[in-house]
């Protein structure tokens, strides 16, 4: 039996969240085209950094990630911590858990300060779809394999011509579940259907979405945690998110033509959240420590939970999973929440677990218990705008929740909220958080 649990130190003292900052998130091959994930990562961290005035000596630990992995840097945590400048001796390892990567990070540094072994550290992800790592077919992999065992020239003219023309074109990296072979865009396909999501809906969340983060880049809501980038080749600065349709029409959504479903579907390019890069990041630590050095936390982690469920059916439902665990921990109610901001992979998928939430039978039959999670005050839901507009650099989503939500608690007097995103693979996190 699961029982409210209080995140704490064993001296009592709560897990803050000091700040939180973001690059402003971009389409692929756009403004960050050739930048990888671990320059992002750099930059974000160097920025969060200076912005705190921060001495690099007092960071116990970064715990950063990526999902689009590169092969030439595969811990990009100390990557970054040798390109910032930050202490060489600071504890450095990388996380990968989809979508969901920095709330794990995030998890990992917050459990390392509970702990007792850290007392403040930085968490995040970066991702570039810009810079992807392009493989060879198994075929010519072995191939090359076996030639760098060969000793005469017979052996390896044997070897190569055994290849064909097709051997030997690039493999981009692969955009669908390794286990099922389906893509992201195609399990959307499937939640609408099963789930009666209209394509109307869709249309309708997608214009929201960009309506609110239109408007709160005009409020000037974003400024303080979205930090201006200057990437190689230092020709520009980029000040805000550039997928953002800042005159998102409704009307305009509906000529768009389904991608994954093409003669029956509803999921479009309109309505889907874009192949985006990014880097985000928290700053954490002891309360007594934030105190210590004279800063204010932003807010606190309350409770947070991970879940995991079969790929073949619904395998974008992990907020529905994943929400009643850390909502329990939390001793909370989804009534109690000033704030719900859920990760909009899809449309489709985000409204699908919307109706779940407020389903009793989806309770009983898959959450064991006898009511349902709640039905979410859409007054409350992603106030901002979300992942539709702001695009999805995978591994950095969810420092972007995390402190948007801070942030925006902040802004209302205090209170607390929930964040919550689904992963590939099934997966689900969920995170609430408190401001005073």
């Amino acid at each position: 039996m699961m029982t409210q649990t209080r995140l704490t130190t064993g001296s009592g003292e709560r897990i803050a969240i000091v700040s939180g900052l973001r690059t402003p998130f971009a389409k692929q091959a756009t403004a960050y085209h050739g930048v990888p994930a671990v320059d992002l990562g750099k930059m974000v961290v160097n920025e969060l950094i200076k912005k705190h005035d921060l001495d690099p000596k007092v960071i116990d630990q970064l715990v950063f990630g990526q999902v689009v992995q590169m092969p030439e840097a595969p811990n990009i945590a100390r990557e970054i911590v040798l390109g910032t400048g930050m202490n060489v001796h600071t504890d450095a390892y990388s996380v990968s858990r989809a979508c969901a990567t920095s709330f794990q990070s995030t998890v990992n540094v917050a459990e390392s300060i509970m702990a007792g072994v850290v007392d403040v550290g930085i968490a995040g992800g970066a991702d570039s779809s810009s810079v992807a790592p392009i493989g060879v077919s198994k075929k010519l992999a072995k191939t090359l394999l076996d030639l760098s065992k060969a000793k005469t020239f017979g052996q390896k003219f044997n070897l190569v011509r055994q290849l064909g023309l097709k051997d030997l074109l690039p493999v981009p990296p692969a955009v669908a579940e390794y286990s099922t072979g389906l893509s992201m865009g195609q399990t959307a396909e499937q939640m609408a259907k099963t789930h009666g999501i209209t394509r109307e809906a869709q249309d309708e969340l997608a214009h929201r979405s960009h309506t609110l983060a239109t408007e709160s880049w005009q409020q000037g809501k974003l400024a303080d945690e979205v930090m201006t980038a200057h990437p190689e080749p230092y020709k520009q600065f980029i000040e805000k998110d550039n997928c953002i349709r800042e005159n998102s029409v409704l009307d305009g959504y509906a000529k768009l033509k389904p991608v994954f479903d093409r003669k029956h579907g509803s999921v479009t390019a309109a309505n889907s959240t874009p192949l985006t890069d990014g880097a985000a990041a928290v700053l954490l630590m002891r309360e007594g420590r934030a105190k210590e050095l004279g800063y204010e936390p932003l807010g606190y982690i309350r409770s947070y939970g991970f879940s995991a469920i079969d790929v073949w059916q619904d395998m974008l439902m992990g907020p529905s999973y994943a929400t009643p665990i850390a909502l329990k921990r939390a001793g909370m109610t989804l009534a109690d929440l000033d704030l719900v901001e859920m990760h909009e992979a899809f449309a489709a998928q985000t409204l699908a677990n919307v109706k779940m939430f407020a389903s009793r039978k989806f309770a009983r039959e898959q959450l064991g218990q006898d009511q349902a999670i709640g039905e979410i005050d859409m007054t409350k839901f992603n106030v901002m705008g979300g992942s539709l507009a702001y695009g999805h650099p995978f591994a950095a989503t969810g420092a972007r929740l995390i402190t948007q939500t801070l942030n925006e608690l902040k802004r209302r007097g205090g209170g607390v909220g929930l964040t919550t995103a689904c992963a590939a693979g099934g997966l689900g996190a969920a995170m609430i958080v408190e401001t005073n």
